[in-house]
């Protein structure tokens, strides 16, 4: 791989792996603690991630437990959770947070896979744009001392590099629609 495209190849894995983490924030009908990743606390004045101020767990495939290190934070804790997009209602026994997840329908199932494709074709664009960039790169340096056959070859590898991102992408869609389909 020549260093010339490194720079590319670089921002088309940043494409995947974003894809990837946005991924892991869908719910699927089970407890994930992932679905926390995004949600901050209000720590003392400093926005927090939840996972920094308390201990979570899943005690049942449904359920997330979240534990708090003060029991101080409880009210905060939950304000964050229902201010946030995830769309469930907190219940707290004064010393825990529970999140019960509640069962998909087979209707929301589907939507879910449509977003995640609809995920999924977006990153391909962006692999693709990652791809238009290296040639347009690549034209400018034809314009200086590089020969025609080397820039010939170095499209050759953008492109190559393009097909196994957009696969990798693929790969990633299909997994997370599995995923969500099986109940």
């Amino acid at each position: 791989m020549s260093e010339k495209l490194e720079q590319f190849e670089s921002k088309m894995k940043k494409t995947c792996d974003h894809l990837s983490a946005d991924f892991v924030t869908i719910r699927a009908g089970r407890a994930n603690p992932h679905v926390l990743d995004r949600i901050r606390v209000d720590y003392y004045g400093t926005p927090t991630p939840i996972q920094q101020v308390g201990n979570v767990t899943v005690p049942e495939p449904r359920i997330l437990q979240i534990a708090p290190w003060e029991k101080s934070l409880i009210k905060a804790v939950e304000k964050a959770i229902m201010t946030s997009d995830l769309g469930i209602t907190p219940s707290n026994d004064g010393s825990v947070i529970r999140l019960v997840f509640p069962e998909v329908t087979e209707e929301r199932r589907k939507s879910l896979v449509k977003d995640i494709k609809k995920k999924g074709e977006e990153a391909k664009v962006a692999v693709r744009n990652i791809r238009r960039d290296g040639n347009d790169f690549l034209k400018k340096l034809g314009k200086t001392d590089v020969s025609e056959d080397e820039i010939k070859e170095l499209e050759e590898q953008l492109q190559k590099l393009t097909d196994k991102y957009v696969k990798e992408v693929d790969k990633l869609v299909d997994e997370k629609s599995k995923e969500i389909l099986t109940v």
